[in-house]
Order: structure tokens, then C-alpha cells, then sequence
């Protein structure tokens, strides 16, 4: 791991984070009231993800370090987790720094849950059982290289070249971007779980058909499934059971919606203070909130949502506008529009 440390700030803020963490697990299984502390230790193991990704806005760089984002959820999950009485003891030290640091999921994900990967690491498995798991695990790595270095190269290359001047040129970029993404990432992920398979560990999937989606639910629940699900668990949940209890809205249909907005910024901040990231997290804010009204008021969703000819035009709706999505996080349109005015 330390090879991928640059500078000794970063060895001090990594040493510094894993050691904070643990203290602060060990915290939150010795306090009593921990409803009432939750929220601080909450923020506590999040508040050096915090300050990475504001420092940059100020011209700030170097204390962040591989894997910071996706430590945090591991760490946040373990202090919620315990909160809940899902996990009723402390990891061990060894075990601690072995879920957080587990090398083939550390850069991007999946993110993995501490629980999960315990079981999995205890579990005692045949030289049969573990042959197969390898396998699995080798013809994964060897896909996600060929996603990796071939396919998301090929498309990087045909996209890689001067900004154009018309709108043509940015519908061309958003599907090639789209495609470059998908083979960048999903690589990344299946070399992750493959490597982890070898290990004999069975790291979750992170995509199951991301562009089959018929909506944009669909769509969350099969594209960076890891991530999706922890925001599921730890932001949307949570914000819907709080504005229940509070009663902060009367119609649980408002409730829904305001969550979805929330927990899809937050996602977009996780990404980095950047207007490009935090555009595309307020978007899909409201895709998942209008979609939201549109299942539960709409008739003609109602009426036609199982048709043949419904599901084809949906599908192709969600794919324009996930695609459009990625555009945006590509911070292209800013580009672009900074180039034209620069013209005038």
C-alpha cells in the first residue's frame, strides 16, 4: 500500500485516519447513550473526507490519500452498524485494519460491508470450493484488464481530441463518454473482485446490466450497486425514517422526494466539491424524485408500465437521460460553454 503513498504528509494522514477510526470504534461501543452521540462520531470519521475534498477549492493538495472515500463509508458503516446492535463487539485491531485497507477494493470500491467480509474471510473453505472461487476470480481480472486497457483505450482515443464548436459535438461526446466510462469503471470493479476472489474473499458486484435499466431506479440498482446501496442504508433511509418521526412533511410521497434530492447531492459531494459533480448529484436528485411522483401519481404509468411498447420507449428515455447524467460529470459542458464565450 505504501507504494502509492507520495509524500510523507500522506503516510502521517493515512496512519492518522486508520488510528482515529479505531479509537473511535472502540468509542462507540462503550458509550451508553449512543443515539444522542451517533451523529458526532458520525461526523467525526467523515470529517477528513470533508476537509480532502474542500482543501483543493482553496488550492490546498496533498494530504488526501488512496482510498480515502471509500474508507470513510467502511468506517461510517461500522460506527452506524454498531449504533443499530447489528455489530455488538469492536473488530480486533487485526481484523480492523484488514476490512480497511483490504488492497483489491481500495482504490474504487466496491465497498464492502465489515460484517460481509468478515464472514467471508473466516469462512473455511474446501480445495474444491476455493479452485472454483480462483477461477472465477481469474477470468474476472483478465475481463476487467480487457475492459481496462483495450476497450475504455479504443474509446478514449476516439474522444480525445480538440472541442468542437456545435451541439452535434457534445451528443457525440456524451455517447462515447458514456461507453468510456463504463469500461473504465466496470474494469476497475472486475479486477477488484477478481483479485479479492483470489484472495478468497467474495467482494460484492458492483454493476448487473447498468444499460438494460427500463428507469432510473432500475438503473441505481444495477450501476455502482455497492455505492448505491450504501447511500440506501446510511443517507436515504435514515433521512426518511427522521422526517417521519419529526413529522417535517405530512405526505410520505414529499418525504420520499426530498430524501431522493438529498441523498443524490450528497452522492454528487462524495464525487468532490466541484460544480460539475454536485450538478450531477442535484440531477439525479430530481430524476429519482420526479420518477418517485410519477410511479405513485401517475395513471398512465399505471395503466401502460407493463406494455411491451411502454418499456422499449422508457428504456430509451432513461438511457438519454443517464447518458446526459454522465456528460455533465464529465465536465465537458462547462468546457465547451467556456470555449464559446471565449470566441465571442
Amino acid at each position: 500500500y505504501f507504494v502509492f503513498i507520495k509524500t510523507p504528509d500522506q503516510l502521517i494522514a493515512l496512519l492518522g485516519f486508520v488510528l482515529v477510526g479505531y479509537i473511535l470504534m472502540q468509542l462507540t461501543s462503550k458509550l451508553k447513550e449512543r443515539k444522542k452521540t451517533m451523529p458526532i462520531m458520525v461526523l467525526l470519521a467523515g470529517l477528513p473526507l470533508i476537509v480532502v475534498k474542500i482543501l483543493p477549492v482553496f488550492h490546498v493538495n496533498g494530504f488526501g490519500f488512496l482510498g480515502i472515500s471509500y474508507m470513510t463509508f467502511k468506517l461510517v458503516q461500522i460506527i452506524v452498524e454498531m449504533y443499530d446492535g447489528l455489530i455488538e463487539k469492536p473488530m480486533s485491531v487485526l481484523d480492523y485494519t484488514h476490512f480497511l485497507l483490504f488492497f483489491p477494493a481500495l482504490s474504487s470500491g466496491p465497498i464492502d460491508r465489515s460484517r460481509r467480509f468478515m464472514d467471508d474471510w473466516q469462512k473455511q473453505r474446501s480445495r474444491a470450493e476455493y479452485l472454483e472461487l480462483a477461477g472465477t476470480g481469474i477470468f474476472r481480472l483478465v475481463l476487467g484488464l480487457f475492459y481496462k486497457l483495450v476497450l475504455s483505450g479504443m474509446v478514449f482515443q476516439q474522444m480525445n481530441g480538440p472541442i468542437g464548436k456545435d451541439v452535434t459535438y457534445l451528443v457525440g461526446y456524451m455517447y462515447l463518454y458514456t461507453a468510456y466510462l463504463f469500461f473504465d469503471f466496470a474494469g476497475y470493479s472486475l479486477m477488484a473482485v477478481g483479485a479479492s476472489n483470489i484472495l478468497g474473499v467474495e467482494t460484492p458486484m458492483n454493476f448487473n446490466f447498468p444499460f438494460i435499466s427500463i428507469d432510473i431506479k432500475d438503473f441505481w440498482n444495477r450501476w455502482h450497486i455497492t455505492l448505491s446501496t450504501w447511500l440506501r442504508d446510511f443517507v436515504f433511509s435514515r433521512v426518511v425514517m427522521r422526517f417521519m418521526r419529526k413529522k417535517v412533511f405530512k405526505k410520505r410521497l414529499t418525504t420520499a422526494m426530498v430524501a431522493y434530492m438529498i441523498n443524490m447531492t450528497f452522492m454528487g459531494f462524495w464525487h468532490g466539491v466541484t460544480l460539475d459533480y454536485i450538478i450531477y448529484g442535484v440531477y439525479h436528485g430530481v430524476l429519482m424524485a420526479s420518477f418517485e411522483w410519477y410511479q405513485k401519481k401517475s395513471k398512465f404509468y399505471k395503466k401502460n408500465k407493463n406494455k411491451t411498447w411502454y418499456k422499449i420507449t422508457s428504456w430509451i428515455i432513461t438511457m438519454h437521460l443517464v447518458m446526459f447524467g454522465f456528460l455533465i460529470f464529465s465536465g465537458k459542458p462547462l468546457l465547451w460553454i467556456s470555449k464559446l464565450i471565449s470566441m465571442q
